[in-house]
């Protein structure tokens, strides 16, 4: 059998990393600056009245509130984090942030490597083990350090994008995911389990595990 294993979610919690770096770079930073407004200002009117005017709008305007916004029980992320715009989100995680967050996030679990290398090791001679994951340009090398740094053994890996997604089928039996939109889109010959996270809760599934130390005997059953 072909089985395939995702990075995020199963092997990588970049959501939990995510939340961190969100509040650590932005929310405060958002309140700092807001705090700077917050100060009263002594204003000569010596100048120029517009100017005093501009003067007066500039302090008191009030920036872009930054802030959790719910419960990640999705992964739309813009319905959890404010963001002013899609591009900033697309910027914060693929242009600003994209090594600390796909290559230092961490494990799932504390023992999640010892895991998935023993699973690798019990598997490979019957079975062809492939890591997926859906990265999108310098994510890549940074999910390529993520792995190296836990000490992957696994040597097949396999990047996917919204646009290719579909090539992911040609090339497994078995997907463990935490993706929801994997999980309700597969073609019927797949078999999928569920790595349960927050955002996938509600999602039906016919094999589910909630650690990657259960996988060894799903597999065994699924022979």
């Amino acid at each position: 059998m072909r089985i395939g294993i995702e990075i995020n979610g199963v092997l990588r919690d970049t959501i939990g990393k995510f939340k961190q770096l969100y509040e650590k770079h932005l929310i405060e930073k958002s309140e700092l600056l807001n705090d700077t407004n917050e100060k009263t200002y002594e204003l000569t009117f010596s100048a120029d009245t517009e100017d005093v005017l501009d003067m007066v709008e500039s302090v008191s305007s009030s920036p872009f509130e930054y802030k959790f916004l719910s419960e990640v029980n999705s992964l739309d992320l813009m319905n959890h984090f404010s963001f002013q715009s899609k591009e900033e989100l697309y910027s914060f995680m693929y242009e600003e942030y994209t090594m600390e967050l796909f290559g230092h996030a961490p494990s799932t679990e504390t023992l999640t490597f010892n895991y998935l290398n023993d699973f690798y090791l019990n598997f490979r001679e019957e079975n062809d083990i492939i890591i997926f994951s859906d990265e999108i340009g310098k994510s890549k090398p940074s999910s390529l350090f993520f792995l190296s740094k836990f000490g992957c053994l696994i040597e097949k890996i396999f990047f996917y994008s919204n646009q290719t997604k579909n090539t992911i089928w040609g090339n497994i039996d078995i997907l463990l995911t935490s993706n929801p939109d994997l999980l309700l889109n597969y073609p019927s010959e797949k078999i999928l389990v569920k790595f349960e996270t927050s955002y996938n809760k509600n999602i039906k599934s016919d094999y589910t595990i909630q650690s990657l130390s259960e996988f060894d005997s799903l597999i065994n059953k699924l022979k």
